[in-house]
């Protein structure tokens, strides 16, 4: 099948972009059914406001709640995204990952 570049107009700004016969095979070798309905500026502004901006004002996902905790192996001070009970042991990132593997 043969692309000729398009011309589409984005739905957010209005303004003509080249859907180009590259971005077209591209589109088709990856099952993509829709032409895009924003320009390139417009995608990537898009993209930006749902990961968040620079100044990290806004976040896809909550951050996790970090507790202290003392390392059950080495005693080391630590953090851990869960709330230590004090009838498990609670592990640092190196230690828990040597116990997790078998590695003494």
């Amino acid at each position: 099948m043969s692309f000729v570049d398009k011309m589409l107009v984005c739905r957010d700004c209005g303004n003509e972009f080249v859907f180009s016969a590259g971005e077209q095979q591209f589109y088709q070798q990856k099952g993509l059914l829709n032409e895009p309905g924003r320009c390139p500026p417009c995608r990537a502004a898009r993209k930006a406001e749902r990961e968040g901006d620079a100044l990290g004002s806004y976040d896809a996902r909550p951050r996790r709640e970090m507790h202290p905790a003392v390392c059950a192996e080495c005693g080391a001070d630590t953090l851990v995204p869960f709330l230590p009970r004090g009838d498990k042991p609670v592990y640092c990132s190196p230690c828990f990952e040597r116990m997790r593997t078998g590695i003494r």
